[in-house]
């Protein structure tokens, strides 16, 4: 049960941070701590190969300052491409909500 539980998480986190870095950019700390406000227990040892996924699949484009030295801190934005599995996601989630909430509140 628990690895498909963390399989379903993952694709809710990835939902998250797809949403938040096309707002502004974001980094990994910020990501960790708004991930946990809404109660998801992540360790930052998932978080930063997630986020090096979703940038190898081109969904987000990273920053880093030159000067930053080794640890500087990575700055993510939504790429188009990653705009446009937002917007599938977004439509998916539209679609799976009138079945699986609504439809079964109307069945009660």
């Amino acid at each position: 049960m628990k690895e498909a539980e963390r399989e379903i998480l993952l694709s809710f986190w990835k939902v998250h941070i797809l949403h938040h870095a096309g707002e502004e950019p974001i980094h990994g700390q910020w990501v960790l701590n708004e991930l946990r406000r809404h109660g998801y227990d992540i360790s930052p040892g998932t978080l930063y190969p997630l986020l090096e996924r979703m940038e190898r699949r081109g969904w987000l484009k990273s920053t880093t300052d030159p000067q930053g030295g080794l640890r500087a801190r990575k700055d993510y934005q939504l790429t188009p491409a990653g705009r446009k599995v937002l917007e599938l996601v977004r439509e998916s989630l539209i679609e799976l909500y009138e079945e699986v909430v609504v439809e079964a509140k109307k069945a009660k």
